[in-house]
């Protein structure tokens, strides 16, 4: 005999029908606003019918709409550059040492760029050796792009016109930073890893430069303070997640940010439970 319908509609969960109403009902109609999709949608993560990953990266590509390159940019003093005058001898250490694929050549300046140099353009220099090599000749021309520019954008014309990199200008036309497609990438799905990253999976702490780091929520408090010469008070909690918990003052979400002794923090991951990946600007006056 064949089920009756109306039995099988009065098995779901009256929290199922609650969220999958809103769903239906927001997407039936326009959304009224971005927070109000992302209520839904976190509301499904809540009940297990998204996961946290994917919500994530919802999240993170609603934010990505919002965001303008500035906030993510690599500023001009932490770029790698290669002046166009410079012999093999000078730039190929700071091209390896750096471990980056794309480099802005330049001139005297930092503000006169005269293009982009790829890294695995450089293999005729070790083929053909360093006489025959000329910098000029694989010199490719470099996309400048505004500040203001949306990084939903900028994606798409990544994308689209098959590059990587772009040199951001400041109102005043001068170079203010950088920025990749990895960068805009890992603003959507959190840090992205590579052959070149620190291969310690298991390091609590992971230097990007010279002045940032990655911090794992669990990095012990006392770790932290032998890093970075620091004394932060470990009587309350005994990890770097607790006393972010404690000054932001509840569960943060992703991207945001707080400030501990000069050191800026920026929250990488966090689910519906806890911190689990930070990313730490030193103070100015601070050295590693």
């Amino acid at each position: 005999m064949s089920e009756d319908p109306s039995s099988s509609q009065s098995k779901e969960r009256p929290q199922d029908k609650s969220w999958l109403d809103k769903l239906l009902n927001t997407f039936s109609a326009e959304p009224k606003s971005r927070d109000e999709l992302l209520g839904i949608i976190k509301e499904a993560a809540a009940n297990k019918v998204l996961d946290q990953e994917a919500y994530s990266i919802i999240e993170g590509a609603l934010e990505v709409s919002e965001q303008q390159v500035r906030e993510i940019m690599i500023p001009r003093s932490h770029m790698v550059v290669v002046k166009q005058d410079e012999s093999p001898e000078e730039f190929l250490t700071k091209i390896i040492s750096s471990g980056h694929s794309r480099f802005p050549i330049i001139d005297e300046s930092i503000d006169d760029i005269k293009g982009v140099l790829l890294a695995k353009d450089l293999l005729p220099l070790i083929l053909g050796g360093k006489d025959e090599f000329k910098l000029e000749d694989i010199i490719r021309p470099a996309t400048i792009i505004p500040e203001s520019k949306r990084l939903n954008i900028l994606l798409r014309e990544f994308r689209e016109n098959r590059y990587h990199m772009a040199l951001v200008i400041d109102e005043y036309g001068g170079i203010s930073g950088l920025v990749t497609i990895e960068d805009i990438l890992e603003e959507i799905v959190g840090e992205i890893e590579d052959e070149t990253d620190d291969d310690n999976a298991d390091a609590f702490i992971r230097k990007v430069n010279d002045q940032d780091f990655i911090i794992k929520a669990l990095t012990p408090i006392d770790d932290f303070n032998e890093q970075f010469n620091t004394q932060l008070n470990d009587d309350e909690f005994d990890t770097i997640g607790g006393i972010m918990m404690h000054t932001f003052g509840h569960l943060p979400q992703r991207n945001e940010t707080t400030e501990i002794d000069g050191f800026q923090f920026r929250v990488l991951y966090a689910d519906s439970r806890r911190i689990h990946l930070l990313r730490m600007t030193l103070p100015q006056s601070a050295e590693s």
